[in-house]
């Protein structure tokens, strides 16, 4: 591991996401302190909108990834040779691609708020649901968005330093916004996802200050000056922005799928709010190997250019070992003994927090579940090869998790399984068998490359 390029790239990139993912909890957090005028918890129910618009956050994550991997990888190959006018191409045509997201998201807002009471759901959580969602996609089309092109210059640059900054200048003013709009103007879940908007807003300054910084000092080096356009700037972006954003959409509609499976339960807002604080323990305690993933993208891809496969299988194994250790010395721990703490700290009722203490303990296995999955897709990416991304994703999500937690939620009982059990239990299967069987096809890949790998044009 000492060797590993993989592990020195990642270790900036950890921090940030997993400072991300921290106060990704503060929403929650501050959902569970909601009442009513009349004095009544709002917690459970504000917590289980939360955990319905994750699907939609995936969603808008699947677009700002897919969008920022195809950006950064073009730039960084201009940046290389060298051929400044083709970055300021690169940068224009992005701008046009992020104006048409944020059109779409602010008409997903838009559906969002007209069909939020007409999917069935309970009315108190519909109507949390409702607001919180509306105002998150809402404000993402504006904030978020925009992040991509400062963002992906900084990352180019390979500042990865100033990423961990502007997410955590973002996740302080989400905090003070927070703690402004619930207990001095009593806004309610309203200002709880708007503090989320207009904290971004930090971290946005400060990502267009390092992109700017580091435009200027590029633009007068002299090996920046080869001359030369791209006839098709945005084709080349979305030839690799498309593959990897459908890939995230499908991972989200896994979480779609599961609340729609809940919803119809017996007790489903405690259940609704069970799962949704096992999803997101699962992505926060994931978020070192998704930051391992984006750092892989880069390396894979210039190990590649080098016709250097042997490496890119080294820098994977290392990556799986480190990961499989994380879990173990790290995950296990905080699942066991802090799961019921969370548990009941979060819910307003024993049968939430008794199902969160359930949940818990299924956690490491989904983690490392996960490992291989999200390594073995920066590595096809990094290859060049966007499509079995989507063939592992299509399986993962259509064939192994929708189907086994259904079987799990309605069959749980033929398993000696709780129901919040049987769920979880069907997500870590399908999260297990599909990490393992796309790590296998990325293994038998390079192994059939035989240590060297010539590049291919797209």
């Amino acid at each position: 591991m000492k060797r590993s390029q993989l592990l020195k790239l990642s270790a900036p990139l950890v921090v940030s996401f997993w400072l991300r993912s921290a106060f990704a909890w503060i929403d929650t957090i501050f959902a569970s302190l909601l009442y009513d005028q009349q004095g009544e918890s709002l917690g459970d129910a504000s917590i289980a909108a939360i955990g319905l618009t994750l699907p939609l956050e995936f969603l808008l994550t699947a677009f700002w990834v897919g969008t920022s991997n195809g950006l950064t990888a073009r730039l960084a190959l201009a940046m290389g040779a060298g051929e400044g006018q083709k970055v300021d191409q690169l940068k224009r045509a992005a701008g046009l691609i992020i104006t048409a997201l944020g059109v779409i998201f602010l008409i997903i807002a838009g559906f969002v708020w007209w069909s939020a009471d007409r999917v069935g759901l309970d009315p108190l959580v519909a109507r949390q649901f409702q607001i919180y969602a509306t105002v998150l996609m809402a404000g993402s089309a504006v904030t978020s968005f925009w992040s991509i092109l400062p963002d992906s210059v900084v990352k180019a640059h390979h500042d990865t330093r100033s990423t961990m900054w502007a997410g955590l200048y973002s996740s302080i003013a989400n905090i003070v916004l927070n703690a402004l709009f619930l207990f001095v103007f009593h806004w309610g879940i309203f200002g709880i996802a708007l503090s989320t908007v207009l904290g971004r807003f930090a971290g946005l300054a400060y990502a267009i200050y390092r992109a700017n910084m580091h435009e200027r000092a590029r633009r007068v080096r002299p090996d920046q000056q080869v001359q030369g356009l791209y006839s098709r700037p945005i084709r080349r972006i979305l030839f690799l922005a498309v593959p990897s954003a459908i890939t995230f959409v499908l991972m989200g509609m896994e979480s779609m799928a599961v609340n729609a499976i809940i919803k119809d339960l017996k007790d489903s807002t405690s259940l609704l709010a069970s799962w949704s604080i096992f999803d997101r323990s699962v992505r926060f305690l994931s978020m070192p190997m998704i930051a391992a993933s984006v750092a892989m993208l880069p390396l894979a891809a210039r190990l590649y250019g080098k016709g250097d496969c042997s490496s890119i299988a080294m820098e994977l194994r290392t990556g799986l070992k480190a990961g499989t250790v994380y879990v173990i010395l790290m995950v296990v721990p905080l699942a066991i003994f802090l799961g019921p703490v969370i548990g009941a700290a979060l819910s307003d009722s024993d049968v939430t927090a008794n199902l969160v203490s359930q949940s818990m303990y299924w956690l490491p296995l989904a983690v490392l579940g996960l490992m291989p999955f999200i390594l073995s897709r920066s590595v096809f990416d990094g290859l060049q090869l966007p499509k079995p991304g989507l063939v592992a994703a299509g399986v993962r999500t259509i064939l192994l998790i929708i189907p086994l937690v259904w079987i799990g939620s309605r069959h749980h009982d033929a398993f000696g399984l709780n129901v919040m059990q049987g769920i979880c239990a069907g997500y870590m299967l399908g999260t297990v068998i599909s990490g393992v069987g796309y790590f296998i096809w990325a293994r038998r890949r390079l192994n059939v490359m035989d240590g060297t790998c010539p590049v291919q044009q797209d």
